[in-house]
This record gives structure tokens, sequence and C-alpha cells, in this order.
């Protein structure tokens, strides 16, 4: 990729902006994981110190090689890519400046290297290597010595108390700090049915639990995790934690959008799995490695296969033409996936190069590599010259037989569509036209309407290769020496026997077993912790899919590496761990409002001690389903495909739109998740990017977020829902009190009702001069005040 170009960055001065700045964690495991590839794959040709090659005066291999720049004046200003020369080359909008020279970079690609502009472009990349210099080996025992490479260490259970109390408590004593009093029991109810199932719970269960409390509390606190964690509500929830790790969604994304129209059995099966309390060494070994367990019926080996999804849901650039770098390109991001998923590790950078940060090798990369290139992830079908993901048949002769018939009738449809278009051809004309767009939507009516063959997205063995070359500079076209199958070094003991594995097999289960061993450094702590941040909002790794250099060290590490090891000693149960969690006065304390200690702030402001639980607003999924329910119009049915659209159709029609509409009244949980389209307000509340693993959310305040819920169909239609509940009852009072337990499940108090008086009598007076009917105005006026209380912070928030 020749890019005679110069950066116009010369040093770091005040109009330099978003370079100056150090780069964050998630900004470097972007260029890492993203933009290095790309550089090297696209660039490094013509333009690095170790090629040797620095066309038109350019090498890219270095921040200061960028800074200095080539011969053709500026080409990058950090945050702003339509100024960036770099990005005008790669995206061909100029004849006489298009690199690379001989075809454009794919969308996705420039995307990549847009999206790095934008954030400033961060490069950790301080001197670029001359292919003389070795770059200093990766030292392995040196790297052990980190806290996350280290044994799970033997901590003594606290001889007082709750054990998780006692761990946070050793430490805010030595701040002179203590928890904050317990939270009110009505508001602690609506902080855990959130928590747990992900829904509002209703006036009934308040008044319940209220009573139950005053009582009993602990008994109390305690039958109400058992009730909700029977729920089968709060699969739905905490699959849907899972989910964001597991980077699903119903598209494959890119500029091959074509519907994963099977991953909605994936969906159903981490939901089925929560609810089950399925044992999360079986749940991690089942997606690595589900193909390969024995099965006791067809029904376990199916949905032990359906499993294997969580390897096949990423996005692929499925038009490659070059299709071994498609395979390792897969591969690379199943290993990334997986190295985030179950190791709280970034391995994708480690496919060009040694890890820039972390002890991890390029031979251990590759050793893993061999295990995944010995699995199939594609189908030998193909749609035209679009490669498809493997997929794993479910039913019998007769069902397959049946989508076979229904697939006869698209075939006469777009033979007539296409009998249509070549009339038209001959004789233009608006008549001719019409017929072409009506057949087009009768064809693509009757292809959403087919069923799909039922199969699910997943791999199998493929080819065993018992080693794999080194790719250098992550290329299959310049391979190095071969290293057997294997797995990362510093996350084994020292002189540990290479693993062995099955000479017929890829190793993914050998793989699956390695992870779950109790000895394994991180497999339990990592996701002791992600279950402490969903939580808590925090993990006591503040970096919960980062265990490496980078990463935070734990707030509390005797308390993580004791959860550690009492998840596995008690069967890898999560409904334990929950109510291990939940039963702690650290889980049941209050917020802020709580905590009477003047000094807390100063002593731990961000409240990585808890000395008061934190406050968090309901998630994207959360806030849809609440307005939903307070409405009356939610439905709670579970399960079953969503996507309205045929497995591998394209998500965008002939007209080049997206048809696909959120209107269902099901769970956000259900509602298609279409890659490069996500729903409005998804993107607006910080759902997550589906084509990534994703361990904690982001969680901003942004002004198009209010405006957003002001002005949106679905929050109108949730007042009417609730206006028209209330319309039922009788007086403004018992109203305003049903409504204030639906909406903040709490007993209204006097502000509440005198709030609503005065907004009443202040709508209806400014409806006056437009609404002359008194009964319509009222109706408008309890719509609007119904609205208003569903844009509060007090049913945003969770205390």
């Amino acid at each position: 990729m020749r890019l005679p170009l110069l950066v116009a960055l010369p040093a770091c001065t005040g109009l330099v902006g978003p370079l100056c700045a150090a780069p964050s964690a998630a900004d470097l495991d972007f260029f890492e994981k993203k933009v290095r590839p790309i550089l090297v794959e696209r660039c490094y040709e013509c333009h690095s110190a170790e090629a040797g090659k620095s066309k038109g005066g350019l090498t890219v291999d270095s921040q200061p090689a960028l800074l200095q720049g080539g011969d053709n004046g500026p080409a990058l200003v950090a945050g702003d890519p339509d100024k960036s020369l770099l990005i005008t080359a790669v995206r061909y909008h100029k004849r006489d400046l298009q690199m690379p020279p001989k075809s454009p970079l794919p969308a996705a690609e420039k995307r990549v290297l847009e999206d790095w502009v934008k954030r400033g472009a961060p490069d950790p990349r301080e001197q670029a290597v001359a292919a003389s210099v070795k770059p200093r080996p990766v030292d392995v025992e040196q790297g052990r010595r980190h806290w996350a490479f280290q044994p799970v260490a033997e901590v003594p259970t606290p001889r007082e108390g709750h054990p998780i109390d006692a761990f946070l408590r050793a430490r805010l004593k030595e701040k002179g700090l203590d928890f904050a009093a317990p939270a009110e029991p009505a508001t602690f109810l609506r902080r855990i049915t959130f928590d747990l199932t992900g829904l509002p719970p209703t006036p009934e269960e308040v008044v319940a639990f209220v009573a139950d409390h005053a009582a009993a509390p602990e008994a109390a606190v305690r039958r109400l995790v058992d009730r909700l964690l029977a729920s089968p509500h709060y699969g739905e929830k905490w699959g849907r934690h899972w989910l964001d790790v597991a980077r699903y969604a119903d598209s494959n994304g890119l500029d091959e959008n074509i519907a994963l129209g099977t991953a909605w059995r994936y969906r159903d099966y981490v939901v089925n799995a929560f609810n089950r309390d399925k044992p999360f060494d079986r749940f991690l070994t089942e997606q690595l490695a589900g193909d390969l367990l024995p099965a006791r019926d067809l029904d376990e080996r199916h949905e032990q296969a359906t499993a294997t999804a969580f390897l096949n849901l990423g996005a692929k650039v499925l038009a490659e033409p070059d299709k071994e770098k498609l395979a390792m390109d897969v591969i690379d991001e199943q290993l990334e996936t997986t190295g985030r998923a179950f190791l709280g590790m970034t391995l994708g950078c480690v496919r060009c190069h040694d890890h820039k940060f972390d002890p991890v090798t390029q031979a251990d990369y590759y050793a893993l590599a061999a295990i995944f290139k010995s699995t199939q992830s594609f189908s030998s079908d193909t749609m035209g010259a679009l490669s498809l993901a493997h997929e794993t048949p479910l039913g019998d002769f007769e069902a397959f037989a049946s989508v076979k018939t229904a697939e006869q009738a698209l075939a006469a449809k777009k033979k007539e569509v296409s009998a249509a278009q070549a009339e038209a051809k001959k004789s233009p004309g608006k008549t001719a036209e019409a017929k072409v767009m009506r057949l087009m939507d009768e064809m693509e009516a009757i292809e959403k309407s087919l069923p799909d063959l039922p199969t699910v997205l997943g791999v199998r063995d493929g080819s065993v290769q018992t080693k794999l070359a080194i790719h250098i500079r992550g290329s299959h076209l310049n391979l190095g020496k071969e290293v057997p199958r294997g797995f990362i070094q510093v996350m084994q003991a020292p002189n540990a026997p290479a693993p062995a594995f099955h000479k017929d097999r890829s190793g993914r289960l050998e793989l699956a077993r390695w992870l779950t061993d109790p000895a394994h450094p991180l497999t339990a702590r990592v996701i002791v912790n992600r279950v402490w941040t969903w939580h808590f909002g925090r993990g006591l790794v503040a970096t919960p899919d980062n265990f490496g250099l980078l990463g935070e060290a734990p707030s509390h590490p005797e308390l993580l590496d004791w959860l550690a090891r009492w998840l596995p000693n008690n069967g890898w149960s999560l409904k334990d761990l929950h109510r291990l969690i939940l039963t702690s006065q650290a889980y049941r304390q209050g917020g802020l409002d709580r905590q009477p200690a003047v000094q807390a702030g100063e002593a731990d402001p961000e409240n990585r001690l808890l000395h008061h639980f934190p406050t968090r607003r309901l998630e994207a999924e959360e806030l849809r389903d609440s307005l939903l329910a307070v409405g009356g119009r939610l439905d709670l049915d579970m399960g079953g495909k969503t996507v309205p659209l045929r497995n591998r159709q394209f998500v965008f029609n002939h007209t080049s739109k997206d048809a696909t509409k959120y209107d269902s009244q099901r769970r956000a949980l259900y509602l298609p998740v279409i890659r490069n389209n996500l729903y409005d307000l998804f993107q607006q509340f910080d759902y997550p990017d589906p084509a990534v693993s994703t361990g904690q959310r982001n969680s901003t305040i942004v002004s198009p977020q209010a405006l957003l819920l002001m002005n949106s169909p679905l929050a109108a239609e949730a007042a009417q829902g609730l206006a028209g509940r209330l319309s039922r009852i009788e007086g403004l009072e018992a109203r305003v009190r049903r409504a204030v337990a639906l909406a903040y499940g709490r007993t209204a108090r006097p502000d509440d009702l005198q709030n609503a008086r005065d907004f009443l009598a202040a709508a209806d007076a400014a409806l006056a001069s437009t609404v002359e009917n008194p009964a319509s105005r009222e109706q408008q006026a309890w719509k609007l005040l119904c609205q208003a209380w569903m844009m509060t912070n007090e049913f945003l928030y969770l205390r």
C-alpha cells in the first residue's frame, strides 16, 4: 500500500489534540486488534522499516514515522477523518490519491481506520523495528509473576460473619469507613428484581415483600432470592449478559449482511442454560466442544451442537476471494472471542507479533490456532461468491423435505421476476417497471415466510492439523516455523508436560478441559469477576475483559481468589454464587443517601471499597421492557425465532432499506440484533457492539437519550397504556398511588400527590385552547402525566 503522505503533527503541542493524551486501555486494544493488522497486511510491504522500504518517503510502522510523514503534505488530522489525506486515500474519492493502488480496502477496514482517526489515532508504537533488529523476546517466567497468571491462592474463610462482608469490611476499616445502612425494603426489592430478571416488581410483590421483611428480614431476603432465581425471567436477564460476551447477533454484518436465521437457537440455549443452572464448566465446554461430547439422547446431542454456535457467531467477510485468508481471519476472531470471554485476555493482536504488553507469544497463538484450524467453520455450500458458515442439521428427512418443497415456490417466483426484468429491458416504461417491483415484493414476502431448514449455526471437526506454521506478520503467504497444538505457556505451570491431544480430533475438547481445570489461574477468576461486575456495576477487577498487564489489579485480591476457589468447590453453580453475593450486607446496603459518613467521599471517591451501593441506570432492554410492563403491554412469551428474515437472506432488500421492525411487544431480548443497523433505542442507551465480545457496557448520559424517550412512539404508547390502566380506578389519589407503585415500586408520598395535582392542572390549562371537550382534556393530561412519570430519574435508575 503506497502512501506518499506526510502527517502534519511534528510534536505534541496544544494544537495536536487527542494525540497528546495518553491512550486508554480500550484505545490500545482497538489499535492492536483492529488497526495494526490492517497496517501490517496492507501497508508494510511498501512502507516499513522492517521491509526496508519507504515509498513516497513514508513508513507507517511507528508513530514517530507517521508523525514525520512523507512527501505530499499533511495526511492525518487526529480526530477528523474527513480532513485526513490518509482516509481520503483509502476512500478512493480522488483519482490521483487512491491507496492501496491496485484495489480498494474492504469497507470494514476503511471503517476501522476512520474510527481510529476519530479516536485521535492512538498508537503505542514508539519506534519502528528495522529488519536487522530482533524484537525483545517475551519473558514467560517474568510474566508468571503477574497476579493473574499466578495460581489462585488458598485464602482462609473468615471466621465471623458473611465471608464477602468480612473481606470488604477489612478494607473499609482501613479507611475509617463501613457499609451504609441497609436499603429500604421496597428499594431493595426493585434493585434485586431488575438485577435478576430485568423487570420491575409488581405492586403486589412489593406489598408482600415489605410485610415479609418486617416479620423476618433475613429469611425474607433468602426467600426472595430463591423466588427470583427460580423465575424463567432470570435466564432471560442473565442469558443476555452472556450474549454480550458471546457477541450475539441475528445478522452477519459487514458488507455481506445476511441473516443468521438460526442463531436464535443459541440465544435460547443460553437462556435455558442459566435457568437450569448448568454448571459453568459444563457451559464453557459445550460452547467450545459440545459436538465432541457424548450425549444420552438426540435432544442432548442437538443441545450440545447448538452451544458451538458460540464459535461461529462472529462477523465474517463472506465475499473474501482468498479462502485461506478468510479461514485465518475467522480463526483469529474465534481466538480473540474465546480469550476475552473465558480468560479476560486479548489474543487477536498476537496473530502478527508477540503480544506487545502481555507475556503471550506468536507460538502460543498458533498453537491455539492449530486447534481451530482443525475445526470446520464453513459450509461446503456457497451463495454465489459468498462463503457460508457451517450449519449443523437438527431435523429428520421429512423436515428437510417440507422446506425443499416450499423453496420450489420461491424458485418459481424468481423465474417470474427474471422474465419481468427481461421484458422491462425490451420495453422500458412505468408499467413494466411497476410489474418488476410488484413481483420482487411478492418474492420477498414469500422468502420471508419460508421456513428455515432445521439447522443451527455451529462448528464441527475438520481435517486435523497437529501443527501449524507461524504466519510472519500475520500473513498466510509468509510462513515461519511450525508449532504443535498447545496452550498458552504463561498460564501453565513451569516445566508442565506438553498437553496430549487425540490424534483424530481437533483439540477443542482438550482446550475446554484445560480451561475448566480448577487449577487454571484465570477461568474461575474471570467468571466470578463477571458476575460481580454485573451485580455491582464494577468488578473486583475493573477491567473484566482484560486481566493482562494493561488491565487493573484487583481491588480485593483475597476476596477474588476466595470466590475463584469457592465456585468450582461448589459445583460451578452460578445460582449459588448469586445467593452468596445477594445475601451479603454489601449488596443489601443502601445508596449514598444511606451513608452517614461525611468523609466517605474523600476516603473512597470512586466507591471501589463499596461503602454504599452504587446507583445504576437501567440498561436498554430493561428500560424498554419496563415501559411496556408498566403500560400493561409486555408480552412475556419466551423463545423462538424472532428475526423476520429467512436464514442467509440479505438484511437490506431490493430497495436498499432494512425492513426489520421493532414493534413487537415481547421482551427486548427477542428483538432482532442487526449488525451495522441497531435498533435506535439500543444505540442511544449503550447497547454493546454485537460484533465484539463485551463484558461491561458503557453507561453514558447524553441529551439525545431524553429526546428519544420524549418523542418515541414506544414511550407514548406506554404512557397511553398506563393512563388506560389508571382510568379504570376511581379518584385521583387512588390513581396516583397505583401509578407510583407500578412505576417506582413504592408507596406514594404526599409530594407525589401534590405534584400530580399541579401537573394535571397545568396540563388542563395548556390544553384548553386546543381541546374543548373536558373529558378529552383529562385523558390527554393523564397521558402526559404518565409519560412524565416514566421520564424521571426514579424510573430510569436503580438505587
